[in-house]
């Protein structure tokens, strides 16, 4: 159900406009404005999906007007109307922010393709933003505990600059959200984040997925293809379990990252990148390094900032929160009716042993708001955990 406010100063053409759109489609809410005050006033009470604006109005003209939607109603598209139509008033317009610009008398099927387009484009933007929330919430880092607060000093201070950063801890710990925050608040935040699990990659393909491979390198490449580290170019490149990948790639990694280029399999043309790299292990890398597993110079140029994420067992504070979080996430993204948990219940996980750590404690929560009563309580526990 889409709503729209005609502002048009004439009332022959604001009931020509409401009737056309009503035989459009019935469920369309039109509103309409005598003039430009009114209009602002009604984008201040109510949320629009697209304002059908004159030019040429009382009070307040539509240029007025336009320049104030991106404060008053950000999500609604706009439509400008004009019996005075000129190409620079149009382009003007739309610099402004306007969707389209329709002369006076508008055609009618010119009029409805523009409404649909910018209705579609509306709900575009307001789907984008939504997405937008929705990964920015996935990636938040839930607690207040002290070795929390730690990460995150250091994140606002090394965010800014392009140096690597090494994140370690157990799996489950959360390492990708701290990727993802720097990411989130270095100046390539607008550019991409592309994530390399080295440990999902099978050793021999590898090096085609991080520098891409050109056609007929090998069996399978029946077309050139782009690798990780040009994807990433001008934003951060994630290596997710760095510590399993091979010997033969740790070098290739080593060169790219000296030289600022790479190669990609079966070519022989080298490719400038500019990528910040981020790496995260749950591996011991200087055993790694002891045992011949992994590259000594490889760590160094990686590991210029360490952070180390602590366990779940080691930040046991931050438990209650992260159960509010979980149920709360549950309830609006599974549609599971949120329950609440009883002190001596709360009390009863943050006792426990989390060896799976955060991941761990989501699942939990999960079959508890499954399994649990309309309260969740400490013979809940018992039972299901």
């Amino acid at each position: 159900m889409s709503r729209i406010l005609i502002a048009e100063d004439e009332l022959a053409i604001r009931n020509v406009l409401t009737n056309i759109l009503k035989e459009e489609n019935s469920s369309f809410i039109v509103d309409t404005a005598e003039n430009g005050r009114k209009a602002v006033e009604m984008l201040k009470d109510n949320d629009y999906d697209l304002l059908i604006c004159d030019i040429k109005m009382p009070e307040l003209d539509g240029l007025d007007v336009l320049e104030r939607v991106p404060e008053l109603n950000p999500d609604t598209s706009v439509v400008m109307i004009t019996g005075h139509g000129d190409v620079d008033l149009a382009v003007k317009c739309m610099q402004m922010g306007a969707f389209d610009f329709i002369s006076k008398p508008p055609d009618l099927n010119r009029l409805l393709t523009t409404v649909r387009n910018a209705l579609d484009s509306n709900s575009l933007k307001v789907e984008n933003k939504r997405l937008r929330k929705k990964v920015s919430r996935k990636y938040t880092m839930i607690g207040q505990s002290d070795k929390l607060e730690q990460i995150r000093s250091i994140i606002d201070k090394i965010a800014p600059t392009d140096a690597r950063v090494m994140i370690t801890g157990p799996n489950g710990t959360g390492k990708e959200l701290v990727a993802h925050a720097v990411h989130a608040q270095s100046e390539r935040s607008k550019k991409p984040f592309i994530e390399v699990n080295c440990a999902a990659i099978p050793s021999e393909l590898i090096e085609s997925e991080l520098f891409g491979h050109k056609k007929g390198a090998f069996t399978s490449a029946v077309k050139d293809r782009k690798g990780k580290f040009e994807l990433a170019n001008e934003g951060t490149l994630f290596l997710d379990e760095v510590g399993d990948m091979s010997l033969s790639a740790q070098a290739k990694v080593l060169r790219a990252l000296q030289e600022g280029k790479i190669t990609p399999v079966g070519g022989d043309k080298s490719i400038n990148v500019n990528v910040r790299v981020i790496a995260a292990t749950n591996k011991d890398l200087k055993r790694e390094i002891a045992e011949g597993k992994f590259r000594e110079d490889l760590y160094h140029r990686l590991a210029v900032i360490l952070i180390k994420v602590p366990a779940l067992n080691d930040r046991r504070d931050d438990i209650p929160i992260l159960i509010e979080h979980f149920v709360s996430m549950l309830s609006t993204q599974e549609g599971m009716a949120a329950k609440p948990l009883t002190e001596k219940a709360i009390q009863a996980l943050q006792a426990r042993d989390w060896t799976g750590n955060i991941r761990e404690l989501r699942n939990v929560v999960e079959r508890l708001m499954i399994l649990g009563g309309e309260e969740i309580t400490e013979d809940d526990i018992e039972s299901y955990v």
